[in-house]
């Protein structure tokens, strides 16, 4: 049912004496099963390109080599993915454990792993760094440190686009024509503004493999990035709504193209895109993407001038309760929108405290710019225009410290826009466009209630 071939190696473990298979990076693999080997191939490419059914297909490869580290390592990764942290540790202590027989590369790679989940990102990216100067072609040790919401992209470095990009660049000659490896590397290139060539190695990782969310996901913000609306439009239209509701990006591309369909005009919908499959209980995408995918695009809406009811905030404020104990990085500047829109100013002060004490503390990547957003949402809740434009302005220079994509990040962009318009400052409104489009090249369609075109 599952599985792809794996290529074999003349090499044998250190260990053992075993008969070496490999992944579909030519890396070896400490397993004797082909069939293991087939399925954990197929697992993690399923992993890499947000497909559906990756539980599944990992229980199978242990099961098939209950003693093979790597396919516990990838089983650890999903469950962390899922935010099934408990879950993710336990598989991680069994797959340290078996890596002790495994080769240096694969004990490396668990070493790294472990870090991710035990939360020990600077460590991780310092172990990764070594061990691609070796290993260049160790493709998922690649990953965690190669998108937006990875240890580069949640660093709370200002320019974490460029170093994103830096750490990419130099690995494309090891991967050719990959088609995950294209779906990185472009949207890498798409946040640093070069849309183009982002395009087109985006179109060709979707080429070679059509069902790629990831690549369809690096698409959609080529698109947005370069003001491409009508092609993002019809993009999406064909491509979401066949996607597997068990994928990682379900929420995720349902959020784009609602985004999309509110910008087209479209807003019955969009909210009906919205609420199928981006609203808690209707997708199995990680709480992290449903509660900031959810939080933005109602305060997006609203900007832009549609009617969002006090029930819908409150289901995503119960979420967001229930699902984070403390604030985490991005998280941390999306915390007090349902509380600024349900006009609950204690809890807003409350969420507000938080923020400022734990970036006292040098506990957040991105400092003290959530509180300062916090401040910001509850200013323009109350409609005190010239406070939000205030707490703002003297910080978008520092917009990548929140992590995400900078489409995420146009949430605080299109805050400051509207404060502008609604202020009757829309001389400073198109300013900031202006720099946007000059500073960045991008060509960003901003809906945004009486914003000129």
């Amino acid at each position: 049912m599952f599985g792809v071939d794996c290529a074999s190696s003349t090499a044998t473990s250190a260990h053992y004496g075993r008969h070496m298979l490999t992944d579909r990076y030519d890396n070896e693999l400490t397993t004797t099963s082909e069939q293991a080997c087939g399925l954990y191939v197929d697992g993690i490419d399923r992993l890499l390109a947000g497909d559906g059914g990756i539980g599944p297909v990992l229980d199978a490869a242990i099961e098939a080599d209950p003693h093979f580290a790597l396919a516990h390592v990838a089983r650890a990764r999903h469950d962390h993915l899922l935010g099934h942290g408990r879950e993710a540790r336990e598989r991680m202590e069994t797959a340290i454990t078996l890596a002790a027989d495994a080769t240096a590369r694969e004990r490396r790679h668990t070493e790294i792993y472990a870090a991710i989940i035990s939360g020990d990102i600077p460590r991780s990216l310092d172990l990764t760094m070594e061990h691609l100067a070796e290993h260049p072609r160790d493709g998922f040790v690649v990953a965690p440190a190669s998108g937006v919401f990875g240890s580069i992209g949640f660093s709370g470095r200002i320019g974490r686009f460029e170093e994103q990009r830096a750490f990419l660049d130099p690995l494309a000659a090891h991967y050719g024509d990959d088609w995950w490896f294209l779906t990185v590397h472009a949207f890498a290139i798409a946040e640093t503004g070069d849309w183009e060539r982002a395009r087109t190695l985006a179109e060709r990782a979707l080429e070679l493999r059509p069902t790629n969310a990831h690549a369809a996901h690096t698409l959609a913000h080529v698109l947005y990035e370069g003001g491409a609306d009508t092609d993002a439009l019809e993009f999406l239209t064909g491509f979401v709504p066949d996607t597997d509701r068990d994928g990682i990006l379900h929420c995720h591309l349902w959020w784009h193209y609602a985004l999309v369909l509110m910008t087209a005009g479209h807003a019955d919908a969009a909210w009906d895109a919205f609420t199928r499959n981006c609203m808690p209980d209707t997708t199995t995408s990680p709480a992290i993407n449903v509660f900031t995918d959810a939080s933005s695009f109602l305060w997006r809406a609203a900007i832009a001038g549609l009617e969002c009811s006090p029930t819908i905030w409150e289901a995503v404020r119960d979420h967001y309760e229930t699902s984070f104990r403390k604030p985490i990085v991005f998280v941390d500047c999306h915390a007090a929108l349902p509380y600024a829109a349900l006009g609950d100013a204690d809890m807003v002060a409350a969420t507000i405290a938080v923020l400022d004490e734990l970036a006292e503390q040098g506990r957040l990547p991105a400092g003290g710019f959530g509180a300062q957003v916090a401040r910001a949402y509850d200013a323009f809740a109350n409609a005190r225009w010239a406070d939000v434009i205030d707490t703002l302005e003297p910080i978008m220079t520092e917009l990548p410290r929140i992590g995400g994509s900078r489409a995420q990040s146009d949430l605080v962009t299109n805050t400051l826009l509207a404060a502008y318009v609604n202020d009757g400052r829309t001389n400073d409104a198109a300013a900031l466009l202006d720099r946007e489009h000059d500073e960045l090249g991008r060509s960003v369609t901003h809906p945004v209630a009486g914003l000129a075109a």
